[in-house]
């Protein structure tokens, strides 16, 4: 008997205020606000306190959730099996129906390093799907994105694998994450040739330091296929929560993953990082003192203001952080055109726009 069908139900989903939207171009919804399991659910986080996150996000109209067979050699999945599979002592506590979530999980780094644990070959695309749903005990994942693109695997052969396990009811859809646009460019054109099934979304880091691939790079993207953004550090690490102001707190992420981040630690350190915290500043100012929220709330509610954002991956090491992460959702409509310009005015980084070459810009309400 399939998960699906012996799923014991105790809680109906309730999405309380939280907004859905459209999963690119796809009929799925999804959840502005979800959880991803990247450095915490299985990594510093492990047990009843991810039960505890998990349950406190659902009851609070997160109902999708992100995981990498990367994450933690593999242990995120196993720790979110706890509250999604029908057998573990979670879900008889929760109770939750497994067609009220939205489950997300990565291919490409497998948990082990031989020479085909790793990459989008079809081996590892249909092996790894396969141990990703053992991990998780389900019997499908609603999305499974290419954790980075190969390039040692022709674009056929990983487009052909992707359709070969939706076809098999393992993964619903399919995206890219960290993709260049033009190698999703051509992944939409080989499946358009072989009438395969295309990547409905783009999992990419989007925050108000990093812009030019989410806004500009991917431009043609969303207008030619309608693709969408489920979007990752969207709190830049925790630079825009204003906490490293002052230099690096103990036991915060960049102290924890020191060796894992140590990249960030190094631009954070840099003249462009006292400039971006410089910025942070500012941004807190406006923050609180036009819109009475945090510099966090107000970074994450840029994102997700972004017509293109179909979901922003919220990070926490506790529940208490996704009651305060969801204050964003009051945000949003506060963002008006003037606190935008505002907000560009301080960030002073907005993507160039492509050359008109000198000529006039068209009519914004006739035909583009």
């Amino acid at each position: 008997m399939s998960v699906l069908q012996s799923w014991p139900v105790e809680r109906e989903f309730d999405p309380k205020n939280m907004p859905f939207r459209r999963l690119g171009p796809s009929g799925l919804r999804v959840p502005v606000f979800s959880l991803g399991g990247w450095l915490t659910l299985g990594g510093t986080i492990k047990g009843d306190p991810v039960k505890e996150i998990m349950k406190v996000a659902f009851e609070n109209g997160i109902n999708m959730f992100d995981t990498a067979e990367a994450y933690a050699g593999g242990k995120s999945e196993e720790e979110m099996r706890l509250i999604l599979n029908y057998r573990g002592r979670v879900i008889r506590e929760l109770g939750l129906r497994r067609t009220d979530l939205v489950i997300t999980t990565k291919i490409f780094w497998g948990p082990r390093h031989g020479p085909n644990d790793q990459g989008l070959s079809r081996k590892h695309i249909i092996e790894g799907t396969q141990e990703s749903l053992a991990r998780l005990g389900l019997d499908y994942v609603d999305v499974i994105f290419a954790h980075r693109h190969d390039q040692n695997v022709s674009m056929e052969e990983i487009v052909r694998a992707f359709n070969y396990v939706i076809e098999k009811g393992w993964a619903l859809y399919w995206g890219t994450s960290e993709w260049t646009a033009r190698e999703i460019e051509e992944a939409h054109h080989v499946a358009n040739k072989l009438n395969l099934i295309a990547p409905v979304a783009e999992q990419c880091k989007h925050h108000m330091f990093h812009r030019d691939r989410p806004e500009k790079e991917y431009g043609p993207l969303y207008k030619k296929y309608h693709m969408g953004t489920t979007t990752w550090s969207s709190l830049a690490g925790g630079l825009l929560t204003g906490k490293y102001n002052d230099g690096i707190p103990k036991d915060s992420r960049f102290d924890t993953h020191s060796n894992f981040l140590k990249e960030d630690l190094k631009r954070y350190e840099s003249p462009e990082g006292k400039e971006q915290i410089r910025k942070v500043k500012e941004l807190t100012k406006l923050a609180e003192e036009k819109l009475s929220t945090s510099v966090a709330t107000l970074a994450l509610a840029w994102v997700a203001k972004n017509t293109n954002t179909s979901t922003v991956i919220l990070g926490a090491t506790k529940p208490e952080q996704i009651l305060e992460n969801l204050k964003a959702i009051d945000v949003i409509p506060k963002l008006t055109p003037e606190i935008m310009r505002e907000i560009e005015e301080i960030l002073a980084n907005a993507p160039d726009a492509a050359p008109t070459f000198g000529r006039p810009l068209l009519d914004r309400f006739g035909r583009v």
